[in-house]
């Protein structure tokens, strides 16, 4: 009995120590530094209002379905932007339904941004980003939909392309992906 105790001893005092670094020490060291180096984004890049309101996050899309706001891309995460249900659709290029689906949006799209038949839509703005969560949109999406916004809110058109110029971000470090227009900040930007 003597000789398991003295093998025990060993494995029971190293998983005890292991625990303590990797379940305590070394989360709290991750969440101090994050803290101090990258606050906002460590905290979920939220926006929030003067008087203290959280409005939403730079990282995460919301559904604007009115006239008078920009509208997102379509969302395949759930019930529209749910992040608990963040996917794409797994639907590929030979999917019937997502050709159905892309034929509808196209139509729709064109129908609420007074589009002619013959004009050419965004692939942004009939097709789900990877998660479904996306906040932003192209740059081409955002100036077709200004004319509808701005009539919808009785604004100058030049001063709603205005806004998309204000609210767009550029390509990370310059050359990582497109520049985008951050929905939410740019209809939050509408509402001032």
């Amino acid at each position: 009995m003597k000789p398991l105790f003295s093998a025990l001893r060993p494995a029971l005092m190293s998983t005890l120590v292991l625990v303590i670094v990797c379940c305590g020490l070394y989360p709290v060291a991750v969440w101090g530094i994050a803290q101090l180096c990258f606050h906002d984004k460590a905290n979920g890049s939220l926006i929030i209002e003067k008087d203290g309101t959280v409005r939403g996050s730079k990282l995460i899309g919301q559904n604007f379905t009115e006239p008078k706001y920009f509208h997102p891309r379509p969302s395949a995460a759930g019930n529209g932007y749910d992040a608990a249900n963040s996917s794409g659709s797994n639907l590929g290029p030979t999917s019937q339904k997502l050709n159905d689906a892309i034929k509808d949006r196209i139509a729709a799209y064109r129908d609420e941004n007074g589009l002619k038949e013959t004009e050419p839509v965004p692939a942004d703005a009939v097709t789900a980003s990877g998660s479904g969560l996306d906040p932003h949109i192209s740059i081409r999406n955002a100036e077709v939909q200004a004319p509808r916004v701005a009539k919808a809110r009785g604004l100058a058109i030049e001063n709603v392309l205005e806004l998309v110029r204000a609210n767009t971000d550029t390509a990370d470090l310059g050359i990582l992906g497109d520049a985008g227009v951050n929905v939410l900040r740019l209809n939050l930007a509408l509402e001032k």
